[in-house]
């Protein structure tokens, strides 16, 4: 009986304990908290102060991912087994050059994709066709006339680079006005536009 009664004495006290040091180590963390607070205010500011600086900016960002699945006597499918795949890649890339009186912004884009599908009986291409296919790459380049608003003109090409580059592409050149509002916010707008289509050694000129 009275070791009993110290086992369960013991059980007491070290719940007691452990909550005791829970809740000193939250008051412990809140002023830490707050101060992380803090911090990342002041980081935030100074980014905007050197996002709002001239010169280039320059990065990159992409994906790559995939998914497989497949039937294994799925009988309620005219084909009971089959396989499926997709895999899909896109990089993004842009190189800004921005100045008190000008700027220049250029991007490129591709974006490519494969799907698989095997079905086990049928008669059928079992390897990876091409599902997307595309390539752009565009630079805007314009003259500020306020803090806002820009004289600009635009050059972009698209095309595929997998299956037929530049069977066809297509390239436009455009003039007009730009908006910039904000930093992450770009505007074009352009009613004077030209459209080369490109089709082996044949040109094709559209006026827009």
């Amino acid at each position: 009986m009275k070791k009993l009664s110290i086992l369960i004495l013991l059980v007491g006290i070290s719940f007691s304990v452990q909550g005791q040091t829970a809740e000193e180590f939250k008051k412990e963390q809140a002023p830490k908290k707050a101060k992380i607070a803090t911090l990342q205010a002041e980081i935030n500011a100074i980014q905007s102060k050197i996002d709002a600086m001239p010169g280039w900016r320059k990065g990159a960002f992409g994906t790559i991912g995939g998914s497989f699945s497949g039937f294994k006597n799925w009988y309620s499918r005219n084909a009971p087994t089959a396989a499926a795949g997709s895999i899909g890649v896109t990089v993004n890339a842009f190189a800004n050059l921005i100045e008190e009186k000008f700027f220049w912004r250029n991007s490129a884009a591709i974006n490519l994709g494969w799907v698989k599908l095997d079905e086990k009986g049928v008669a059928g291409d079992d390897g990876f066709d091409t599902a997307t296919d595309v390539f752009t790459i565009s630079s805007l380049y314009g003259r500020n006339i306020s803090k806002t608003w820009a004289l600009s003109s635009l050059a972009e090409y698209r095309t595929t680079i997998i299956d037929n580059f530049n069977n066809p592409g297509y390239l436009d050149f455009g003039a007009g006005l730009t908006w910039t509002p904000i930093s992450n916010f770009v505007l074009v707008m352009h009613p004077g536009n030209y459209n080369f289509v490109l089709v082996m050694e044949t040109v094709f000129l559209n006026l827009l």
